[in-house]
């Protein structure tokens, strides 16, 4: 049995059979193997007897259900109206610049992917920019590389 088995068995065990676990499992998928492989897509559909593209199609849905692999830290910058008015093009451009990845890109060390999101929920607090589970609000661009500055040491 492959790793990915093992951890969607242990996934399907903890949240169930049913159609509506399949968001917790491909969570739980992304959260340990930080993107959903058609592999585990196919391990999915089997254990929950669903059909690959109902697991495709809904993984491929949401945005922070990654079906390709990302960098180490994923970078989603907030692209709503709210954080247009308060300044991201300049904070993506800047990124852009300062990893030479343009959005939808990974660095060339994998240390990071440059993604925009539709809403991170902080729209009072924008420009807004997520990397990995951490929120950072109010950017300035100088703000976003030194931030971006920080995760590149670990």
């Amino acid at each position: 049995m492959t790793n990915i088995e093992i951890l969607v068995k242990d996934l399907v065990k903890k949240h169930g059979r049913q159609r509506n676990s399949l968001m917790a499992v491909l969570q739980g998928v992304v959260q340990q193997e930080k993107y959903l492989s058609e592999d585990a897509m196919i391990v999915i559909a089997r254990e929950l007897d669903l059909s690959a593209a109902d697991v495709f199609g809904t993984a491929s849905f949401y945005t922070f259900l990654d079906t390709v692999p990302r960098g180490k830290n994923i970078i989603r910058v907030c692209k709503t109206i709210s954080c247009h008015m308060a300044g991201k093009d300049e904070v993506i451009k800047t990124l852009e610049n300062h990893l030479k990845a343009k959005v939808g890109e990974t660095t060339h060390d994998g240390k990071f992917t440059l993604l925009t999101a539709n809403c991170l929920g902080w729209c009072h607090k924008g420009p807004v920019m997520l990397i990995n589970n951490e929120v950072f609000p109010e950017l300035t661009p100088e703000k976003a590389i030194d931030i971006v500055e920080e995760f590149s040491k670990h």
